[in-house]
């Protein structure tokens, strides 16, 4: 099983990153870090963390305020948002169905 993201969730892990290096010199390494992390635990236990919708789920991360909302599609999970979770969640929600 492989993971991809869509482009969106691209741009904010992009955007995260940068946010967290500018606040503290590899901050933002540690953020990808834990991002690479829990994808690793939800290619392994994909059913493992909340369902978001009919065909979504939310892995929360353990050190920053983020979620991965993902999907499973043809055997590969799709990160389909990284999500600030001080943010309105509407600005994801047109992702999960």
């Amino acid at each position: 099983m492989n993971a991809r993201f869509v482009f969106l969730a691209e741009e904010e892990l992009d955007e995260a990153v940068n946010y967290y290096n500018d606040q503290m010199p590899g901050l933002g390494s540690q953020f990808y870090q834990e991002v690479n992390q829990a994808i690793d635990r939800i290619i392994k236990f994909p059913n493992a963390w909340t369902e978001v919708g009919k065909y979504a789920r939310r892995y929360l991360l353990r050190r920053f305020p983020y979620a991965l909302l993902y999907s499973k599609e043809n055997g590969d999970i799709i990160i389909l948002a990284v999500a600030n979770l001080h943010r309105d969640p509407d600005y994801y929600r047109d992702r999960i169905r």
